[in-house]
């Protein structure tokens, strides 16, 4: 079996990367041995847009497995977390290394871990989630760097993964990729937020809506409220709109929509970054999700949504059509059209009570990970009884 090593985000600055980091490893446990090298302090904490809630233990239903060697972690300043960090790269030898791409706060330490990879005979593979951040985008200084810097560790690489069509062919419009092998392989399901069963309810029960996540100019949460607006008027008795998400950017545009909708008292509002549990009872009291985003290469909400089995409107934008190819309970509706989006969310209502197979599945990410690491070379026989 390979010995294989993540390189992704850590909990102390916990976020859908985080968990996918550690589904990730704990996921490739079943054929490999695994370790993950965690990143800690990804920015000074005042720099961070949920610095309130930086160190705070929000993952109670989510963590590595015991055959997962962990080591959190390094940070951005580097010092004795970087020393610790390479210790541990060289101790493990890795026969390749996956880096986790979501953000150029990274970039640093992700080309030195490279650098030091490539030293010891490992593989070098960088896995995509998005190509940058689309807050960083923003700042000048910060989008330069990333365009100056990534090339570098593109370079480096041996293999790429990446999660969509839409994916590759942002990448490639971006940056000079080198010729090597890549494999396309869709999220893996986030089924560790999966709920209970819901209890039957009355067809008469209003529809519950449910918006969840990071609340930010891409999400369209905005476009939601006005969209609930116009159903409202029409139907005061028939729908609730919850919103459980941590405001970043400084976005507030939807929360001052909220505040002055004429329908408020049937919207509720929780702004802030929730734990496992709560997540969990989120989607259990939601009969519809709802992802109205102006642009998205990927989204973890989508991925909890189809793992519950709920019907859900999702904006057909970036990576997210092919994200929910092949589920059943998917609605799709353009971006940045509330008329539209109220249309979806009525024809969404329609299948309430209904739950839907989620077409995502982890062993195609093993499956995946299994052939790339076929054509780097390394000999891949599949461990028997691995941990799940």
């Amino acid at each position: 079996m390979a010995r294989v090593m993540i390189v992704g985000s850590g909990w102390r600055f916990t976020s859908g990367i985080s968990y996918y980091t550690c589904r990730l490893s704990n996921e490739l446990s079943a054929e490999h041995e695994v370790a993950a090298l965690l990143m800690r302090g990804l920015v000074p904490e005042q720099a961070y847009p949920g610095r309130a809630r930086v160190g705070r233990e929000v993952h109670s239903a989510t963590d590595y497995l015991p055959e997962v060697d962990v080591y959190e972690g390094v940070d951005w300043s580097w010092g004795r977390s970087l020393l610790d960090g390479l210790r541990f790269l060289r101790d493990f030898r890795p026969d390749v290394v996956v880096f986790q791409w979501w953000t150029g706060a990274v970039l640093h330490t992700y080309r030195m871990l490279a650098a030091q990879a490539r030293r010891l005979g490992a593989r070098v593979v960088v896995e995509f989630h998005e190509v940058q951040d689309t807050g960083e985008i923003k700042v000048p200084l910060v989008r330069d760097y990333v365009r100056w810097g990534l090339p570098r560790l593109l370079d480096k690489c041996d293999g790429f993964v990446l999660h969509s069509d839409f994916d590759r062919d942002l990448l490639r419009s971006a940056y000079r990729l080198p010729g090597v092998p890549t494999v396309i392989v869709p999220h893996g399901p986030y089924d560790q937020h999966r709920p209970p069963a819901p209890t039957p309810r009355p067809g008469h029960e209003p529809v519950r809506l449910l918006f969840f996540g990071t609340i930010r100019p891409y999400k369209g949460l905005e476009d939601l409220v006005s969209a609930f607006d116009l159903i409202a008027a029409e139907e005061p008795d028939a729908y609730r709109l919850r919103v459980v998400g941590e405001t970043w950017e400084n976005w507030q545009l939807p929360l001052d929509l909220i505040r002055r909708s004429p329908h408020r008292e049937l919207i509720s509002l929780t702004n802030r970054y929730v734990d496992d549990k709560e997540v969990a009872a989120a989607f259990a009291g939601a009969d519809v999700v709802v992802l109205p985003y102006r642009r998205s290469s990927s989204s973890g909400p989508l991925h909890i949504a189809m793992a519950a089995g709920l019907p859900t409107v999702v904006t057909g934008v970036g990576g997210l059509v092919e994200a929910a190819a092949g589920y059943a309970g998917v609605v799709h509706v353009p971006p940045a059209d509330p008329v539209a989006l109220a249309a979806g969310i009525r024809a969404a209502a329609k299948l309430k009570g209904r739950t839907f197979a989620d077409a995502r599945s982890w062993d195609d990410t093993r499956a995946a990970v299994r052939a790339l690491l076929g054509e780097l070379g390394i000999a891949t026989p599949v461990r028997t009884g691995g941990a799940r």
